[in-house]
């Protein structure tokens, strides 16, 4: 779960730094579509969530022990 929220988190970071360069990553090339209030709140969200996985999966340690 970890990895996932990784990625999830660093397609939001790239999203909003690739912005500034006027690029955008092809997977998320659609969210323009909508407008750009939209698109930022995607990308935000991206990165929330992200985090959020990241932080809430249980870390190795924990697998460990209850096993």
């Amino acid at each position: 779960m970890k990895n996932l929220g990784s990625f999830i988190a660093l397609l939001g970071i790239a999203s909003i730094a690739l912005f500034f360069f006027d690029y955008e990553l092809k997977i998320l090339g659609w969210i323009n579509n909508w407008g750009e209030n939209i698109a930022w709140t995607i990308r935000g969200g991206l990165v929330v969530v992200g985090a959020l996985l990241f932080l809430m999966a249980p870390s190795e340690k924990d697998s460990e022990e209850a096993a």
